[in-house]
């Protein structure tokens, strides 16, 4: 966590500054917001500004967005300048922070920093094996290709490659390639001199050298332009780049991880996209399934939001229905996690009884959300989680025969299928099966697995 401190370094921004370094955070001060910004353009970065209420946070948000340099901002004041309070907030600051500072509202806006970069919740046995990969090949310093459709988590399981490698201590800026025009993409990237074009009035460093050291994720590669790409591979085989107007190459010490939803090698081959970059993009791929393929994180990523989004709106935590539980792992999850974590938002917000109804789960248009029938992965995640609810008074034995039964019955037969979601060998299901067949108990034939139309 790299905090800057802005404004006159006395008195209760010190104690800020001591309390945000007991907290584990890296501290660096700016007298004014131009030493910022000259710290800001060096590439030397920060991920949080906390700035004196009484400069000028307008400007500097302002600054900050034409030149392109993304940092969010927390001001500070004294407790009781409710108006600076709200013109801090107006003018673009994220936060506000009454001094004198408190540790614990520090430590919160800290972690809500932290927060912001992805938090990696899983549990379904298809995102744990690209979890087994990415922590397999996170210490290495190889080039990495994650796929997947958008809003599967591609930026979060990014993050988590960088702070499972020996760069974790060092910068992981994220570049995304659709969001910027081509024309203003190769000066994000690589940096300019003073001069070079129309509106650059001060060097700047670019991403490359700002990230330096340590992780560049370049997110939605494939929207690059060609011509933008050989330059990039340039700068991928010599660690070498060259900023725009610039007369001399600077050297450059970095991972690379890109992310892309589209299929790279299809757009090799409609010529969009160059195959030697796609080489070396392309050392690992980690490709991440959509959430409809991931169904026992539904329900886990449902209940990490609405803890996350009641303790954000001071609303008093409310469970999800049985009702709601099995709209949500119905849905198909277009958008995937993103899709869940905006339905779970306007429920929390919507909702006014102890538990959150389907009627609570809505789109964006007021509709409530689309459920349609059960694949057999999410009837048997949802049999299995119903299974647990029930459990007291019963054997570990009794409430194990029921999961497995349950399980086994609702993935139609089959038995490979069954293993995966119950978290098994299939050799440890099958001995259990041969053991309840001996004591009388009906277990669903392996010809079932035919009329499902998948082989065990």
């Amino acid at each position: 966590m790299r905090l800057m401190i802005v404004g006159a370094l006395s008195g209760q921004l010190t104690l800020a500054t001591k309390i945000a370094l007991d907290r584990g955070a890296k501290v660096v001060h700016a007298e004014t917001t131009e030493q910022a910004l000259k710290h800001l353009r060096s590439g030397r970065g920060a991920d949080l500004l906390m700035v004196d209420v009484a400069l000028d946070i307008r400007d500097l948000v302002r600054t900050l967005e034409i030149e392109r340099i993304h940092v969010p901002i927390a001001a500070c004041g004294i407790d009781n300048d409710a108006r600076a309070a709200v013109a801090a907030i107006q003018a673009g600051a994220k936060e506000y922070i009454p001094l004198p500072p408190d540790p614990e509202l520090i430590a919160a806006v800290l972690a809500a920093v932290t927060e912001d970069a992805g938090d990696f919740i899983y549990r379904d046995d298809v995102m744990a094996r690209v979890v087994k990969l990415a922590a397999q090949i996170a210490p290495s310093d190889a080039s990495v290709l994650i796929t997947g459709e958008s809003g599967t988590g591609k930026e979060v399981i990014a993050r988590f490659l960088h702070q499972k490698s020996h760069r974790a201590d060092k910068p992981f800026i994220s570049v995304n390639c659709a969001a910027i025009p081509d024309q203003l993409l190769e000066s994000e990237l690589f940096g300019h001199e003073k001069g070079a074009f129309t509106g650059a009035v001060s060097r700047r460093v670019g991403k490359f050298e700002e990230a330096s050291g340590g992780t560049l994720l370049l997110d939605e590669i494939s929207e690059m332009d060609v011509r933008l790409q050989a330059k990039l591979l340039r700068a991928l085989q010599e660690r070498v780049i060259d900023r725009v107007g610039g007369s001399r190459p600077v050297p450059v010490d970095l991972r690379i991880l890109a992310t892309s939803n589209r299929n790279l090698s299809e757009e090799v081959r409609k010529g969009t996209f160059r195959e030697d970059l796609l080489y070396r993009l392309n050392v690992v791929n980690l490709k991440l399934p959509p959430l409809r393929e991931r169904p026992a994180d539904v329900l886990e990523l449902a209940g990490y939001f609405v803890r996350k989004y009641s303790e954000a709106n001071g609303i008093p935590l409310r469970t999800l229905s049985a009702e709601a539980r099995r709209d949500l792992q119905r849905n198909r999850w277009s958008g995937n996690v993103r899709e869940l974590e905006n339905t779970i938002h306007r429920a929390v917000l919507l909702s006014t009884g102890s538990e959150i109804e389907p009627d609570d789960l809505m789109s964006p248009d007021g509709e409530r959300i689309e459920a349609g029938p059960q694949n057999p992965a999410s009837q048997a995640a949802a049999t299995a989680e119903a299974a647990t609810r029930t459990l007291v008074g019963r054997t570990v034995a009794d409430v194990e025969r029921a999961l497995i039964l349950d399980t086994l019955s609702h993935c139609l037969g089959n038995r490979t299928h069954a293993a995966n979601i119950l978290g098994i060998s299939i050799r440890t299901l099958r001995n259990k099966l041969n053991q309840y067949t001996v004591e009388g108990h009906a277990v669903p034939p392996p010809g079932a697995e035919s009329r499902g139309g998948i082989a065990g």
